[in-house]
C-alpha cells in the first residue's frame, strides 16, 4: 500500500528488535530494523523514515547521540523520535527530550502501549490542525507560527522545533497572555491516552525557550498550574496564578 507509513526500529536487542518489526508489520506498518546507532543513523539518512524507534543503551553510538545527529540533520531534523528508556532511569527520559526525541516508553512495555504512542505520533505529524475560525498563521510579538507547514520563526529566522515542540507552542500562542494547565498542554501536543509526567513538559518548555532565544522570556511558568505566553499585556504569572486557583 502506497500510504503506508515506515518505521526505523534502532535496538541492539534481537530478540526485541524482531518483536517490535512483527508487531508493527501486523498494524499495517512498514518496519526496518537497523542493529546499532551507526547503521539506523545511515538509513534515517537514507530512506527518510516516517517515525523511529530508538532505544537509548546501545553500544557504540548511544540512542541519545543519534537523535542529536538526526536533530541536526536537514534531511532528518522533521522526523518524530519515539525513545525506549530503561524503566525508572528518568536521566535517560530527561536527555532524551532534551536532545529532542518526542515522546518515550519504558522498558519493559507493553506492545499494545507502543503501537497506541505510535500512531499518536504518526497522527500528530500528519498535521496541527487550525481552529474554526483561526487563521492557519499564528503571530504573537516577534513569532510566528504557520500550521499548515510546521514553521516557526522568530523575528523572520526559521527556528527548529521538534513536532512535540511545536504543538506546544501552539497552544500557548492560542491563549496569550493567559495560563494553560500543564494537563492541557500535554493534550494538546500528544492527544488523548497518552500519559506523560509534568517533568516531560518541563522539559520541553525550557527547551523551547533556548530556542526562542531573547523571545524565549515570552513563556512563564506560573506556579502550580502551567504556563503562559504573552508580551506582558496580558496576565502576569502572579496574576494568571490566582485567577487558576480561584476557579
Amino acid at each position: 500500500m502506497s500510504d503506508q507509513k515506515r518505521i526505523l526500529i534502532i535496538e541492539d536487542e534481537t530478540d526485541l528488535a524482531d518483536l517490535l518489526g512483527y508487531n508493527l508489520r501486523k498494524a499495517g506498518y512498514l518496519a526496518d530494523v537497523a542493529a546499532d546507532g551507526n547503521i539506523g543513523l545511515k538509513r534515517a539518512t537514507d530512506e527518510r523514515p516516517d517515525l523511529v524507534v530508538l532505544d537509548v543503551m546501545m553500544p557504540n553510538l548511544s540512542g541519545i547521540q543519534v537523535a542529536r545527529l538526526l536533530r541536526t540533520d536537514p534531511k532528518t531534523s522533521s522526523i518524530p523520535i519515539l525513545m525506549l528508556t530503561a524503566k525508572g532511569e528518568e536521566a535517560d527520559q530527561v536527555a532524551g527530550l532534551q536532545v529532542g526525541a518526542d515522546d518515550y516508553v519504558t522498558k519493559p512495555f507493553s506492545m499494545k502501549v507502543l503501537l497506541a504512542r505510535v500512531e499518536a505520533l504518526l497522527r500528530r505529524h500528519r498535521g496541527t490542525p487550525g481552529l474554526e475560525g483561526e487563521s492557519d498563521v499564528l503571530e504573537l510579538g516577534t513569532v510566528r507560527a504557520d500550521l499548515t507547514n510546521h514553521d516557526a520563526r522568530v523575528g523572520g529566522r526559521p527556528i527548529k522545533l521538534t513536532l512535540t515542540e511545536f504543538r506546544l507552542l501552539v497552544a500557548l500562542m492560542r491563549k496569550p497572555g493567559k495560563a494553560v494547565r500543564r494537563a492541557d498542554l500535554m493534550y494538546s501536543a500528544m492527544g488523548p491516552g497518552v500519559l506523560v509526567t509534568a517533568r516531560t513538559i518541563d522539559v520541553h518548555m525550557a527547551a523551547i525557550r533556548k530556542k526562542l532565544e531573547s523571545a524565549g522570556s515570552m513563556i512563564r511558568t506560573v506556579r502550580g498550574v502551567g504556563y503562559l505566553m504573552g508580551e506582558g499585556s496580558g496576565q502576569d504569572a502572579a496574576e494568571a496564578e490566582a485567577s487558576v486557583q480561584a476557579e
